[in-house]
């Protein structure tokens, strides 16, 4: 009789794969290093070292997952041809990389039809407490079958289960090797400084990453300033520098399948317009405008941050903000003429204006703070979402928004992205970063196909000032 215990064996352990009784003479593929005595590798590369397990003879007592064989997708939806085509390219990259879909184009029904597939354990990681919720409701009503969720107080894992990322990653090693299917929903979140490793110390040789808005390669000239501390904590795992699209090719595989807005609208998303209304500084506001404007650029080229630090020079003037005087009173003038432009009277008067034109229909209106949110609110008598705003309340808010008690929600950047506001069809946007995701993310909001009926986005910009190249910043490149 074989004696099991001095047999070679593969083992899941704190987000690792140990073997057990292989000699430090052995040669295990690239992934393993020797350390404490057994060779070690992270979890992420079970995909690729389970073959040579396999071939080696080793005893594989890795995954805790199993085969769900009489899961079945209770939705008789027929899918869009490119809702097929993306998943028939991913399951042809052997169940590994992302899809990028703009907002409304049906990720999660995808989602569901690739978990239909694959039937096995799956564990769905999403950004927010409100998309975990959303979630739990479409996999249940889905699959008709107990879901499990992981967050919080609430632990309980069910072969199909619905987690956060603060908690995927404070729990990854006891998650680590229960599921075969990860599904990363918002995955451009992954990158984050800690989050990336629930990929990393899970074993799950299926990935599927979901967003709107992939992230772009980091400058070269950004990686040559993270911090050394930075780079250490991820380069020994993934062999790569800290560039977001490199990291996430390296844990989840790369992106597989795309599809932009302009792809699918017409027939899968409404059909759009977007307009730009500018408007003009009163003549107090543009006076304390050119004041603080002086203020900030005038620093800025006298200390010839430009001509220093290249494009990481607006970084420096904050680094020297803490602690350099002539540098924090630059720093509070910038803020300033921010203020400035975005809670101009211009902007109150051209909403005022909108919301008498399009009274009849249902409206976005997205700022860049919440001060600004909750003054529009007062003057309109409208409901407003902040971070600030408890879960129950924003429930409340969202449901009698869709029951059409309310016309307009104001909010800054809870609503960007992972809340399902399908009645919107007109969006405000009257201040916001130069990120071009969070333009297409508020773009996102108003373009679920209803009827014939055309989505709009209103950009409000004051004239003359930042706000006109904050404004082009944004836009997306085609």
């Amino acid at each position: 009789m074989t004696d099991l215990s001095e047999s070679p064996r593969a083992y899941f352990l704190g987000g690792t794969i140990v073997l057990e009784n292989v000699a430090q003479t052995a040669t295990p593929p690239a992934p393993f290093q020797w350390l404490n005595a057994k060779w070690r590798c992270p979890a992420v590369h079970y995909r690729t070292v389970r073959p040579w397990l396999k071939r080696q003879g080793i005893r594989n007592n890795i995954p805790r997952w199993g085969n769900l064989n009489t899961l079945a997708l209770h939705d008789d939806r027929d899918p869009h041809p490119y809702q097929t085509e993306a998943l028939q390219t991913w399951l042809t990259a052997e169940r590994w990389g992302s899809v990028v879909l703009p907002t409304g184009a049906g990720k999660t029904f995808l989602a569901l039809r690739a978990i239909a597939e694959c039937a096995v354990n799956t564990l769905v990681v999403v950004p927010t407490l409100d998309l975990l919720h959303q979630w739990y409701a479409r996999l249940e009503n889905a699959f008709g079958v107990t879901i499990g969720v992981w967050y919080g107080r609430e632990k309980r894992l069910e072969p199909v289960t619905v987690t956060t990322y603060p908690s995927a990653w404070a729990h990854a090693e006891t998650l680590g090797n229960q599921f075969k299917l990860l599904i990363f929903d918002e995955i451009h979140h992954l990158p984050a400084p800690s989050w990336h490793e629930i990929a990393l110390i899970c074993a799950a040789p299926y990935r599927l990453g979901l967003t709107a808005t992939y992230p772009d390669p980091v400058a070269e000239w950004e990686q040559e300033r993270l911090t050394a501390d930075a780079k250490k904590q991820i380069q020994p795992f993934t062999d790569a520098a800290i560039d977001p699209v490199t990291l996430l090719d390296k844990l989840v595989g790369p992106v597989v399948y795309r599809k932009k807005i302009d792809d699918l609208t017409g027939r899968q998303l409404a059909e759009y317009r977007t307009e730009r209304i500018r408007v003009d500084l009163t003549p107090e506001e543009r006076s304390a405008y050119d004041a603080a404007y002086a203020a900030y650029t005038g620093y800025v080229r006298e200390a010839r941050l430009r001509e220093s630090h290249g494009p990481g020079w607006w970084d420096e003037f904050t680094r020297r903000s803490a602690y350099e005087a002539q540098a924090r009173r630059a720093k509070v003038a910038e803020l300033k003429l921010k203020e400035i432009i975005h809670q101009t009277q211009g902007k109150l008067d051209a909403l005022d204006r909108l919301l008498r034109e399009h009274r009849d229909q249902q409206m976005l209106i997205f700022t860049a703070h919440n001060r600004f949110a909750y003054q529009i609110a007062r003057r309109h008598l409208a409901p407003v979402i902040t971070h600030q705003t408890k879960a129950a309340e924003r429930k409340a808010i969202l449901d009698d928004y869709r029951a059409g008690t309310y016309k307009a929600i104001v909010t800054s950047k809870v609503l960007n992205e992972g809340v399902d506001v399908p009645e919107a069809k007109i969006a405000v946007v009257l201040g916001g970063s130069s990120s071009a995701r969070e333009y297409v993310q508020r773009l996102g909001r108003v373009l679920r196909k209803r009827g014939n009926k055309q989505a709009v986005l209103y950009e409000v910009i004051a004239r003359k000032t930042v706000d006109e190249r904050i404004a082009r910043q944004r836009r997306p490149r085609q």
